[in-house]
């Protein structure tokens, strides 16, 4: 069988790193380290389980860089030197992602004001605008002083050298989603007065002092993504235009890759992982037209993710340069050999349902599985 580009060409990055194919593991949360916030040796299986996935770059799920600050229980935390014990657990888990050939690129994230009551009831944010979602209880934020956004930077570069020096083979900095680069992108939720908010340029500042220190702190030769919202879907928030503004900024800044998703943990907008199928004539990748303003605007790679399901749309997305890398996040949590199922011929749709029940599991303490094949067994 001729395997299409998507299966078998490898993808170069600007800084020289070679990944084997166009199809990369998604970052979604494990829930899995232990009580120390080090990665687990269940959070190890797992990765080892997706090393085999056929994918050829698996991006972990938030590895945040403070504690006070976490996404939800049960993440990994980078917000310091790591002691022996947490670099030796680093290492085994990047060990362990890379058993199959993959490459493993560390998502390094603070939630900003998306971190839960329970976590610290006083959250950190651009701006004090509290976030309300059915069935979940959040602080009203205060506003970071100048001061703080500079420790900020600083907990990034950490984060990146000791995924660099633990053998993690990138970093991806979270800039969407809502969480805390997102909310300074978006001119809904950044109302800053001072060199940090105003036009798209200054609320891109952080980010791009981020992508600055993190490059500092890593070198030439080490990759370097940025993960940003095509646009955030909701009144007043970041749009395409936006995006388009920041990722030329983040290309001129030395950025190696962007992954393109979407929306925010705001209630009145689009879910970043919607539910159900797409409804006739919609798109089944969400952020298609985006991806393709994208290419038309930078050079550089672009890694697309959200709603792709069928080995067909994959396929042409790829071949029709929409975009140059695809990510999987829920269909891999049904079926972890996925990829591998498409190189061996059997190319029919994911059979991920899109129901979002997975993204719950993490809540309890049982890490990231899917339901619907929990209740089969």
């Amino acid at each position: 069988m001729r395997l299409p580009t998507l299966l078998n060409a490898a993808l170069t990055l600007p800084n020289g790193q070679s990944i084997a194919n166009r199809i990369a593991k998604a970052a979604m949360t494990e829930g899995l380290a232990d009580t120390s916030a080090y990665p687990s040796p269940a959070l190890e299986r797992l990765y080892a389980k997706w090393a085999h996935s056929g994918c050829g770059v698996l991006i972990t799920g938030n590895v945040m860089i403070d504690r006070q600050h976490l996404e939800r229980p049960g993440n990994v935390v980078i917000d310091r030197i790591p002691d022996a014990d947490m670099r030796t657990s680093l290492s085994a888990w990047a060990h362990a992602a890379q058993s199959g050939g993959a490459k493993i690129w560390m998502q390094v994230n603070h939630a900003g004001r998306q971190t839960q009551v329970t976590i610290n009831p006083h959250p950190k944010a651009p701006s004090a605008i509290k976030l309300g979602l059915p069935g979940k209880k959040f602080g009203v934020p205060q506003a970071l002083t100048e001061a703080e956004i500079l420790e900020l930077v600083e907990r990034f570069a950490n984060a990146a050298l000791v995924a660099r020096d633990t053998g993690f083979d990138g970093v991806q900095i979270h800039a969407a989603h809502g969480y805390l680069l997102s909310q300074f992108l978006s001119p809904r939720f950044n109302r800053r007065r001072d060199g940090y908010g105003g036009g798209v340029e200054r609320r891109a500042r952080l980010l791009l002092e981020v992508v600055e220190a993190v490059r500092a702190a890593v070198g030439p030769n080490y990759p370097v993504l940025v993960k940003i919202n095509a646009e955030d879907f909701v009144p007043g928030g970041l749009s395409v235009d936006d995006m388009l503004a920041v990722v030329e900024l983040l290309e001129a800044a030395g950025c190696d890759a962007v992954e393109l998703s979407g929306g925010t943990g705001s209630p009145e907008g689009i879910s970043f992982s919607r539910v159900g199928r797409p409804a006739p004539g919609e798109p089944e990748a969400y952020y298609e037209s985006a991806a393709r303003r994208f290419k038309k605007s930078v050079d550089m790679p672009l890694i697309l993710v959200g709603g792709i399901r069928t080995f067909e749309t994959a396929t042409r997305l790829v071949a029709e340069g929409v975009t140059d890398y695809l990510a999987l996040s829920r269909p891999l949590i049904r079926e972890p050999d996925l990829v591998a199922r498409w190189r061996s011929g059997d190319t029919r749709p994911a059979r991920c349902v899109s129901d979002n029940a997975c993204f719950d599991s993490p809540d309890d303490g049982h890490g990231l599985f899917c339901i619907v094949e929990a209740r089969r067994k």
